[in-house]
């Protein structure tokens, strides 16, 4: 087994910024790719960010600029810090890890944006 355990999400004002993590571990061996999805009550799940084993980063565009993904491989822990996040960002945040043996997903932790 392959397990995500996230964590960071919360109560945000506007403006505000958050730190989410995406804890990986179990039977791997090396961690492909995580990507940081969203899914607001509703709505489709969506992309945010990606980073690769490589290092090298992708962005919704609406994030771009505001958001960051990075990693700590000695921790197979890879993090999205947020900043100046809007109302438009209250989501469930996902974190997906790419593995050799395929795609894993964490439980998800609450964004809320609100004043």
């Amino acid at each position: 087994q392959v397990q995500l355990v996230e964590s960071g999400g919360g109560l945000v004002q506007p403006g505000g910024s958050l730190r989410l993590s995406c804890a990986v571990s179990g039977s791997i061996f090396s961690i492909n790719a995580v990507t940081w999805y969203r899914q607001a009550p509703g709505k489709q799940r969506e992309f945010v960010a990606i980073i690769t084993s490589g290092g090298s980063t992708n962005y919704l565009d609406s994030v771009r600029g505001r958001f960051t993904i990075s990693r700590d491989n000695a921790k197979n822990t890879a993090y999205l810090q947020m900043n100046n996040l809007k109302p438009e960002d209250t989501a469930v945040y996902l974190c997906n890890a790419l593995v050799r043996t395929g795609s894993y997903w964490g439980q998800g932790t609450q964004v809320t944006v609100s004043s």
